[in-house]
C-alpha cells in the first residue's frame, strides 16, 4: 500500500533541461524522507509537483491518498508547505499573518484567533505577536512561514530547505519543532542543502542527481556504500609512513591510502575500537610515534561524493533550482497556493 506520500515515474521538463526523469517516491505515514542532490537536482521540482504548485509531463503522484493531479484544492487542504523564502505579507503583523491563513482555511475568527496564539506561544513568537513581519529578523520570518504551514495542522508536511540562513542556535530550534511533528504522525518530506540535517532527522534518504533518484536507503545504509569504518593515523615522523602503512595493512579490509604532505594513513576495516586498540599496540610496539588517531564512520558528505563525484551544494538558480528555470515553490507561489485552497 502506498505510503502518505507516493510518486511514480515522475517526468518534468523546462527546455532542455530535464529536472525530473522518472522520479519515484514512497513515504510512509509518520516518517521523514530526506531528500539530497546536488545543485539542479530536481529536488524542488519534486515538492512543487508533489504540492500542486507544477503539472509534470508525466507519472503519478498522490499525496495523504489524494491524486494529486486529479484533485489538486483537496491534496493543498491536507499539506502544509514551508520553503526556503518565507511567505508572510510583511505588513502584517505575526498574528496577523497567521489569523489570516486561518480564514483562507475557512476556520472560524474565534479558532484562528485561538490557533495563531497557540503556534506564536510554540514557536517563541509571543512577544513579537503584534509588530509588523518586516521588522523580524530572518530566523523569525522562517518560524513564523513555518508557523503558517501548521495552523491547520496537516498530516503531510513538505519543507523545501526549510533552515537555510538560520544561525546554528535557530536551526536546531526548528530541529525540535520538526521531531514534535513527526512525533505526533506527521509525515513530512524535506529537502535540504545540510547533509547532517538529514542524518539528524530523516528516516530513509533519497539522492537525487539529473533529475534520477541514484541512491535510497537509511543513513546508516548509504554511508555503508561508502567502505564502512576506516581508521585514519598521522605518524609524527614522515620516515615513519612505510612501517605505519605496513601495519595498517595487516588489519585492513582494503588497500590503505597515503597523503604525504600531512602524514595521514587511511585504511578501510572492520572491527570497531576493539580493532582501534590493537592497532595503537602495534604501532607503539614498532617504535612508530603517532599525532592523531580515530576510527572515522563516513559521513553523508562522504556519500555524496561518491554517489555524484562532487560534494552537496546550495541550489544556485533565483528559484532554488537549475539557473533559469522556475523550480522552487517561493513565497508568491507558497501564499497563492494557500488562497487557492480557500475557492
Amino acid at each position: 500500500m502506498p505510503g502518505a506520500i507516493y510518486a511514480e515515474g515522475l517526468v518534468k521538463t523546462f527546455g532542455d533541461v530535464r529536472a525530473l526523469d522518472g522520479v519515484d517516491l514512497d513515504v510512509p505515514e509518520g516518517t521523514v524522507l530526506g531528500l539530497l542532490g546536488p545543485n539542479g537536482a530536481g529536488k524542488t521540482t519534486a515538492v512543487r509537483v508533489l504540492t500542486t504548485l507544477l503539472q509534470p509531463d508525466s507519472g503519478k503522484a498522490v499525496v495523504a491518498g489524494i491524486d494529486v493531479l486529479k484533485h489538486p484544492n483537496e491534496v493543498r487542504r491536507a499539506i502544509g508547505l514551508s520553503g526556503q523564502f518565507a511567505a508572510v505579507d510583511e505588513y502584517l503583523t505575526g498574528r496577523e499573518n497567521l489569523q489570516m491563513v486561518g480564514q483562507l482555511y475557512q476556520m472560524k475568527a474565534r479558532a484562528a484567533k485561538a490557533r495563531a496564539a497557540e503556534l506564536l506561544e510554540r514557536f517563541n513568537l509571543a512577544d513579537a505577536a503584534d509588530r509588523t513581519a518586516k521588522t523580524y529578523s530572518g530566523g523569525m520570518r522562517r518560524r513564523l512561514d513555518l508557523a503558517a504551514a501548521l495552523v491547520v495542522s496537516p498530516p503531510v508536511m513538505f519543507m523545501d530547505e526549510p533552515t537555510t540562513g538560520l544561525d546554528p542556535r535557530n536551526r536546531q530550534q526548528l530541529w525540535g519543532i520538526i521531531q514534535e511533528l513527526v512525533a505526533g504522525g506527521t509525515t513530512l518530506l524535506l529537502t535540504t542543502q545540510y547533509l547532517e540535517e538529514a542524518d539528524h532527522l530523516a528516516h530513509d534518504i533519497c539522492v537525487v542527481d539529473h533529475g534520477k533518484v541514484i541512491a535510497r536507503g537509511t543513513s546508516d545504509e548509504l554511508k555503508a556504500r561508502t567502505g564502512g569504518e576506516r581508521v585514519e593515523v598521522v605518524v609524527h615522523e614522515r620516515h615513519h609512513i612505510g612501517t605505519a602503512r605496513e601495519v595498517l595493512a595487516g588489519f585492513g579490509k582494503g588497500e590503505t591510502t597515503v597523503e604525504e604532505h600531512t602524514r595521514k594513513l587511511t585504511v578501510p576495516v572492520s572491527g570497531g575500537a576493539k580493532l582501534l586498540a590493537e592497532v595503537i599496540r602495534e604501532l607503539d610496539g614498532r617504535g612508530i610515534e603517532i599525532d592523531d588517531i580515530g576510527l572515522r564512520r563516513p559521513t553523508l558528505d562522504d556519500v555524496f561524493i561518491s554517489l555524484t563525484g562532487h560534494a552537496a551544494e546550495r541550489d544556485t538558480g533565483e528559484n532554488g533550482g537549475p539557473a533559469g528555470t522556475p523550480d522552487a515553490p517561493g513565497a508568491k507561489g507558497r501564499a497563492a497556493a494557500r488562497k487557492e485552497t480557500a475557492k
